[in-house]
């Protein structure tokens, strides 16, 4: 479905102490997502420059209004004035939401592997999932640094997901990235996935397939989403 350049006014905004800011979005018009969709806001200036950047939606497509979570790097137009300056009742520009490949609807068993930002979009399917009660179809393993740094990390480890932090230890589990085995036992429990989805960054994501692949997944059913370092 073609989308179209519209409004949105934020309802809602969380800014926790960290580079993170979670926006809720009332979309003028707005189309229902599919859970791994995104959209892409654009900021104008009084000059007429614009920049623009595109954000995975992190809501259940039931929801009424667009969650996105956004982090604010360096020098990030976008980025930074959505952590630093946006305020509740500001309008944006957004389109969306926008993608195919990268969605996950509930239509087969699924591991999904996100590093860091990059499991926002995995959320939009853990909340799917769990409204439907097909929760058992998707498998999540969830990457960051520390707890504090892993976006939703408690909604994740209440939905299941399998958190596997870098720096710092998380109950029994030492510091490290997710294994191979750890990874198989997803892939294998209690049916075969059918599909597996990962997103993050472009080293994460190169990880992520070789260990996917590790652990019995067929590259031909790994659908990936990777992003770089722009704000």
């Amino acid at each position: 479905m073609e989308t179209r350049w519209t409004s949105a006014t934020i309802a809602g905004i969380e800014r926790d102490g960290t580079r993170l800011v979670r926006l809720r979005l009332d979309v003028d018009g707005r189309q229902e997502h599919l859970p791994g969709q995104h959209y892409v806001v654009r900021l104008r200036a009084a000059d007429g420059y614009t920049a623009q950047r595109s954000y995975s939606i992190a809501s259940d497509p039931a929801d009424p209004l667009v969650e996105l979570m956004v982090e604010c790097l360096p020098d990030g137009e976008v980025s930074g004035h959505l952590h630093d300056v946006a305020e509740v009742g500001d309008v944006l520009e957004v389109r969306g939401p926008i993608g195919g490949w990268f969605t996950w609807t509930g239509d087969v068993t699924a591991v999904a592997i996100g590093g860091g930002t990059g499991v926002v979009p995995l959320v939009s399917m853990l909340r799917h999932a769990r409204r439907l009660g097909i929760a058992d179809r998707l498998r999540l393993v969830a990457v960051g640094r520390t707890l504090d740094e892993l976006p939703y990390a408690e909604e994740l480890i209440a939905g299941g997901a399998f958190v596997a932090l870098t720096r710092e230890n998380l109950g029994s589990r030492v510091a490290a990235p997710p294994y191979p085995e750890e990874v198989r036992t997803l892939v294998d429990l209690p049916t075969p996935a059918e599909r597996a989805y990962v997103c993050g960054s472009v080293g994460f994501a190169s990880f992520a397939q070789r260990v996917l692949g590790e652990a019995g997944m067929r590259a031909s059913e790994v659908r990936v989403e990777q992003f770089g370092a722009t704000g």
